[in-house]
């Protein structure tokens, strides 16, 4: 973007269009400029997002975590790991009444899961989970584990995993009006997701993004 060739006035548009979650297709048409160039300046922010999404993600996570897989994209449904062809698995983690962290993974084995919550959330904090097997370890370890059977209900009191699950739904919904996100670039997408879920006020978002590109790129 330091060398973009498209007018200050025209790049703080797309900002604008960006924070809104317009396509690059309809942005373009908008603010007058190439659909590859609105597409290209949209990736570049989705990047900027996901290094300082990235650099903030140290922090670690106390209280009352949920946690939940969810498989994204792909052809056809399926159960956890099984008819997910083509999907991309997605590991998250939500603080009741704080942010949401997300991370790819390779499958949902307890291998696989444990080590993130280990890694992401303070002993003693209170993990709630679905009753997937992968979550059976956390039953012997430091955190104190509550399950949700979702085949008989979805929240006892305050056992349930909305909080994370409705995080899931809002980030399909978002990458849904692209038609298709390349494998490669998926990993921006979610970020830019979780970004707008942790920051959900559209002015804090815009100031926000300014002061990145501000900062890093102008």
């Amino acid at each position: 973007m330091r060398k973009s060739r498209i007018s200050r006035a025209k790049q703080e548009k797309l900002i604008e269009h960006f924070v809104a979650g317009t396509t690059a297709r309809c942005a373009a048409s908008l603010v007058g400029v190439n659909f590859k160039t609105a597409a290209y300046y949209f990736q570049r922010l989705r990047l900027l997002i996901a290094q300082q999404t990235e650099q903030a993600a140290s922090e670690a996570f106390c209280g009352e975590i949920e946690v939940d897989e969810s498989y994204f994209g792909g052809a056809r449904k399926g159960n956890r790991g099984r008819g997910a062809a083509g999907k991309v698995p997605v590991f998250g983690l939500l603080k009741r009444g704080g942010k949401v962290y997300t991370q790819i993974i390779q499958d949902a084995k307890g291998s696989t899961l444990i080590p993130i919550i280990q890694k992401k959330v303070i002993p003693d904090s209170i993990v709630y989970s679905d009753c997937w097997r992968g979550y059976n370890t956390l039953d012997v370890t430091d955190f104190k584990h509550y399950r949700i059977n979702h085949s008989k209900l979805f929240a006892d009191k305050r056992n349930h995993i909305n909080g994370i699950e409705n995080f899931c739904n809002q980030a399909k919904r978002h990458m849904r009006k692209f038609n298709g996100i390349p494998k490669e670039s998926f990993w921006l997408f979610l970020k830019e997701c979780e970004w707008r879920f942790n920051t959900p006020n559209p002015k804090t978002q815009l100031t926000q993004i300014r002061q990145w590109v501000r900062q890093y790129l102008i």
